[in-house]
């Protein structure tokens, strides 16, 4: 009885109360911020500048809190930093993810809500975190990559130009026309809604296939309509194609046996049926 009448425990409450009113202020403080940059910014400085409040707040009612309870600020801001240094040297990786995190955050490659590929991973950003990233890929899987990973490989940024170019490849049999087939394919990207009108679409002979001649159709579309607009150009084309009576070759061999020679004769025959099968033989008759 004589230990817990000796706890100030009016000390202690204070202390108590501060923690959780600093933990209820920085959540508050945090969402208002939120709430009038959502207009204001884009949503990667919107959830940084969140952060940032959430834990200046509440940093400022932990050591109000201790300072409360009778330590020493000298002596906490010493402990903890003797504390950093040996969690620094016992957890490497972890350090190296965050002084990653602090890299990306300044370099700024992506922003929260682009789309990224990482190591053949292609995702939408969801989360920028102090020791990782967070991916949300097309088929709703949740990945989460180190930030050193990040700085050390190579990321492909898919949403930091609003507008790509789509290229998509083109055979067409080596008897058709290939000026008529380029002017078609031009109408149809001035023709599409898929497609922009600037920069202009365009037409390349990229090679003599095996079994056809291969075009380039180049047009350009929005970033946030490139699956959906790869689509619906690929049925145009097919379409088109089909309605000119323009032939899409398959892959064949064709056998020769001479440069001067001509075409193999082939003829398909019957097989043989025995008629007099089960007849007996004449001479055995005598």
């Amino acid at each position: 009885m004589q230990f817990f009448g000796a706890i100030a425990w009016g000390k202690w409450i204070s202390t108590l109360f501060l923690l959780v009113l600093g933990i209820v202020l920085a959540s508050f403080a945090a969402r208002a911020i939120s709430r009038f940059m959502e207009d204001r910014a884009s949503r990667h400085h919107t959830v940084m500048v969140r952060r940032l409040v959430f834990y200046l707040v509440l940093a400022i009612f932990f050591f109000a809190a201790l300072r409360e309870a009778g330590f020493s600020l000298d002596v906490v801001l010493g402990a903890a930093g003797i504390l950093t240094v040996a969690i620094g040297f016992a957890s490497q990786t972890s350090a190296s993810n965050m002084i990653s995190g602090l890299f990306l955050l300044v370099e700024k490659p992506f922003e929260i809500g682009n789309f990224i590929e990482v190591e053949g991973t292609i995702g939408e950003v969801v989360s920028i975190d102090m020791l990782s990233v967070k991916l949300r890929t097309p088929d709703n899987l949740y990945v989460r990559i180190p930030n050193e990973t990040l700085i050390k490989t190579r990321v492909v940024n898919r949403s930091r130009f609003p507008i790509r170019r789509m290229d998509l490849t083109v055979g067409i049999a080596y008897a058709e026309d290939v000026a008529r087939v380029e002017n078609l394919l031009l109408d149809l990207a001035r023709q599409s809604s898929v497609s922009l009108e600037e920069p202009k679409a365009f037409v390349l002979v990229t090679g003599f296939g095996p079994s056809s001649i291969d075009m380039q159709f180049s047009f350009w579309l929005p970033s946030d309509r490139v699956l959906q607009g790869r689509s619906q150009m690929m049925v145009a084309v097919k379409k088109m194609l089909d309605e000119e009576g323009i032939e899409i070759p398959f892959p064949h061999t064709s056998i020769y046996a001479g440069s001067h020679s001509e075409p193999f004769r082939v003829e398909l025959l019957r097989p043989q049926t025995d008629t007099n099968k089960g007849e007996p033989d004449a001479d055995q008759n005598g």
